[in-house]
Protein backbone atom coordinates (compact mmCIF):
# COMPACT_ATOMS: atom_id res chain seq x y z
CA UNK A 1 0.00 0.00 0.00
CA UNK A 2 1.36 3.38 -0.95
CA UNK A 3 1.69 5.97 1.78
CA UNK A 4 2.03 9.72 1.62
CA UNK A 5 3.70 11.99 4.16
CA UNK A 6 1.54 14.04 6.50
CA UNK A 7 2.87 17.62 6.36
CA UNK A 8 4.21 18.99 9.62
CA UNK A 9 1.60 21.76 9.42
CA UNK A 10 -1.03 19.04 9.89
CA UNK A 11 0.80 17.47 12.83
CA UNK A 12 0.34 20.11 15.53
CA UNK A 13 1.12 17.67 18.33
CA UNK A 14 4.45 16.93 16.66
CA UNK A 15 5.21 20.65 16.59
CA UNK A 16 4.81 20.68 20.39
CA UNK A 17 7.08 17.65 20.69
CA UNK A 18 9.69 19.37 18.52
CA UNK A 19 9.49 22.47 20.75
CA UNK A 20 9.93 20.23 23.82
CA UNK A 21 12.98 18.58 22.23
CA UNK A 22 14.45 21.99 21.34
CA UNK A 23 14.07 23.27 24.93
CA UNK A 24 15.72 20.11 26.19
CA UNK A 25 18.56 20.23 23.68
CA UNK A 26 19.32 23.95 23.89
CA UNK A 27 18.68 24.62 27.58
CA UNK A 28 18.13 21.60 29.83
CA UNK A 29 20.73 19.13 28.55
CA UNK A 30 23.59 21.41 27.54
CA UNK A 31 23.08 24.23 30.03
CA UNK A 32 21.30 23.00 33.20
CA UNK A 33 22.60 19.44 33.14
CA UNK A 34 26.03 20.31 31.80
CA UNK A 35 26.51 22.64 34.78
CA UNK A 36 25.94 19.65 37.07
CA UNK A 37 28.58 17.65 35.21
CA UNK A 38 31.13 20.48 35.21
CA UNK A 39 30.53 21.43 38.86
CA UNK A 40 30.35 18.23 40.93
CA UNK A 41 30.43 20.08 44.28
CA UNK A 42 28.54 23.37 44.63
CA UNK A 43 30.34 24.16 47.91
CA UNK A 44 33.77 24.31 46.25
CA UNK A 45 34.00 25.28 42.59
CA UNK A 46 35.32 27.78 40.11
CA UNK A 47 32.85 29.27 37.66
CA UNK A 48 33.17 27.53 34.32
CA UNK A 49 33.26 29.22 30.91
CA UNK A 50 29.89 27.58 30.18
CA UNK A 51 27.20 27.93 31.41
CA UNK A 52 27.26 31.64 32.23
CA UNK A 53 27.83 32.69 35.86
CA UNK A 54 24.30 34.15 36.22
CA UNK A 55 22.74 30.83 35.22
CA UNK A 56 25.00 28.87 37.57
CA UNK A 57 23.91 31.16 40.41
CA UNK A 58 20.26 30.77 39.40
CA UNK A 59 20.51 26.95 39.35
CA UNK A 60 22.19 26.89 42.76
CA UNK A 61 19.59 29.27 44.23
CA UNK A 62 16.75 27.13 42.86
CA UNK A 63 18.39 24.03 44.33
CA UNK A 64 18.91 25.59 47.75
CA UNK A 65 15.39 27.05 47.80
CA UNK A 66 13.25 24.31 46.22
CA UNK A 67 15.14 21.26 45.01
CA UNK A 68 17.99 20.02 47.23
CA UNK A 69 19.03 17.28 44.79
CA UNK A 70 20.25 19.92 42.36
CA UNK A 71 22.88 21.07 44.86
CA UNK A 72 23.51 17.79 46.72
CA UNK A 73 24.13 15.80 43.53
CA UNK A 74 24.31 12.26 44.91
CA UNK A 75 25.92 9.63 42.70
CA UNK A 76 22.61 8.19 41.43
CA UNK A 77 21.46 11.73 40.51
CA UNK A 78 24.64 12.39 38.55
CA UNK A 79 24.05 9.09 36.71
CA UNK A 80 20.71 10.43 35.47
CA UNK A 81 22.44 13.64 34.41
CA UNK A 82 25.04 11.67 32.43
CA UNK A 83 22.23 9.74 30.71
CA UNK A 84 20.78 13.08 29.68
CA UNK A 85 24.08 14.53 28.43
CA UNK A 86 25.41 11.42 26.66
CA UNK A 87 22.23 9.84 25.32
CA UNK A 88 19.27 12.22 25.42
CA UNK A 89 21.19 15.15 23.92
CA UNK A 90 22.14 13.28 20.73
CA UNK A 91 18.64 11.76 20.63
CA UNK A 92 17.14 15.27 20.56
CA UNK A 93 19.23 16.19 17.51
CA UNK A 94 18.06 13.13 15.56
CA UNK A 95 14.50 13.39 16.86
CA UNK A 96 14.11 17.03 15.87
CA UNK A 97 15.23 16.17 12.35
CA UNK A 98 13.03 13.05 12.18
CA UNK A 99 9.88 14.73 13.50
CA UNK A 100 10.28 17.71 11.17
CA UNK A 101 10.94 15.48 8.13
CA UNK A 102 8.43 12.80 9.18
CA UNK A 103 10.90 9.91 9.37
CA UNK A 104 9.28 6.71 10.65
CA UNK A 105 12.56 5.28 12.01
CA UNK A 106 12.30 7.59 15.05
CA UNK A 107 9.21 5.77 16.35
CA UNK A 108 10.94 3.05 18.44
CA UNK A 109 13.75 5.36 19.68
CA UNK A 110 11.03 7.80 20.80
CA UNK A 111 9.29 5.08 22.81
CA UNK A 112 12.60 3.98 24.37
CA UNK A 113 13.58 7.60 25.18
CA UNK A 114 10.20 8.31 26.78
CA UNK A 115 10.30 5.09 28.81
CA UNK A 116 13.78 5.84 30.16
CA UNK A 117 12.81 9.43 30.96
CA UNK A 118 9.71 8.30 32.86
CA UNK A 119 11.78 5.70 34.73
CA UNK A 120 14.29 8.38 35.74
CA UNK A 121 11.45 10.62 36.89
CA UNK A 122 9.93 7.91 39.11
CA UNK A 123 13.31 7.50 40.81
CA UNK A 124 13.87 11.26 41.13
CA UNK A 125 10.34 12.00 42.37
CA UNK A 126 10.63 9.18 44.93
CA UNK A 127 13.51 11.07 46.48
CA UNK A 128 11.98 14.52 45.93
CA UNK A 129 8.74 13.64 47.70
CA UNK A 130 9.67 11.02 50.28
CA UNK A 131 13.42 10.54 50.54
CA UNK A 132 15.92 11.92 53.02
CA UNK A 133 16.60 14.80 50.61
CA UNK A 134 12.95 15.59 49.97
CA UNK A 135 12.06 18.99 48.62
CA UNK A 136 10.73 21.56 51.10
CA UNK A 137 8.45 22.71 48.24
CA UNK A 138 7.24 19.50 46.52
CA UNK A 139 4.41 21.22 44.64
CA UNK A 140 6.83 23.70 43.02
CA UNK A 141 9.19 20.85 42.09
CA UNK A 142 6.30 18.86 40.62
CA UNK A 143 4.97 21.81 38.62
CA UNK A 144 8.42 22.77 37.34
CA UNK A 145 8.93 19.19 36.13
CA UNK A 146 5.42 18.47 34.86
CA UNK A 147 6.38 18.80 31.18
CA UNK A 148 8.88 15.95 31.66
CA UNK A 149 6.02 13.75 32.87
CA UNK A 150 3.39 14.77 30.32
CA UNK A 151 5.50 14.84 27.15
CA UNK A 152 6.94 11.32 27.48
CA UNK A 153 3.44 9.98 28.11
CA UNK A 154 2.16 11.82 25.04
CA UNK A 155 5.12 10.68 22.91
CA UNK A 156 4.53 7.04 23.87
CA UNK A 157 0.83 7.44 23.08
CA UNK A 158 1.61 9.14 19.75
CA UNK A 159 4.20 6.58 18.64
CA UNK A 160 2.43 3.48 19.98
CA UNK A 161 -0.78 4.06 18.02
CA UNK A 162 0.67 3.40 14.59
CA UNK A 163 3.80 1.89 13.06
CA UNK A 164 3.65 4.75 10.54
CA UNK A 165 2.97 7.88 12.61
CA UNK A 166 4.07 10.39 9.96
CA UNK A 167 2.33 9.00 6.90
CA UNK A 168 -1.18 8.03 5.80
CA UNK A 169 -2.50 5.82 3.03
CA UNK A 170 -2.11 7.51 -0.33
CA UNK A 171 -5.39 8.49 -1.90
CA UNK A 172 -5.98 6.69 -5.18
CA UNK A 173 -6.28 8.96 -8.19
CA UNK A 174 -9.87 9.21 -9.36
CA UNK A 175 -10.18 7.62 -12.80
CA UNK A 176 -11.57 9.94 -15.43
CA UNK A 177 -14.09 8.64 -17.97
CA UNK A 178 -12.48 7.55 -21.25
CA UNK A 179 -14.53 10.07 -23.25
CA UNK A 180 -13.24 12.95 -21.09
CA UNK A 181 -9.65 11.77 -21.49
CA UNK A 182 -9.96 11.81 -25.31
CA UNK A 183 -11.40 15.31 -25.33
CA UNK A 184 -14.90 14.23 -26.49
CA UNK A 185 -16.76 15.94 -23.68
CA UNK A 186 -14.61 19.06 -23.78
CA UNK A 187 -15.95 20.12 -27.14
CA UNK A 188 -12.74 19.28 -28.93
CA UNK A 189 -14.31 16.57 -31.08
CA UNK A 190 -15.28 19.00 -33.85
CA UNK A 191 -12.08 21.03 -33.80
Amino acid sequence: MNRQPIPLSQRRGDMLIIAFFLVNLLFITYVVDLEQVIIPNVAHFTYPIWPPRALVDLFHWYGRTYDPLIVLRPVWWRATIWIDVLFFGPFYVFAIYAYIRGREWIRIPSIIYSSVLLTNLVIIFSEEFGGPNASPQPLIVLLSNLAWVLFPIYIIYRMWRSPTPFTRPAQAAVAQPVAEQSGVESGLEGA
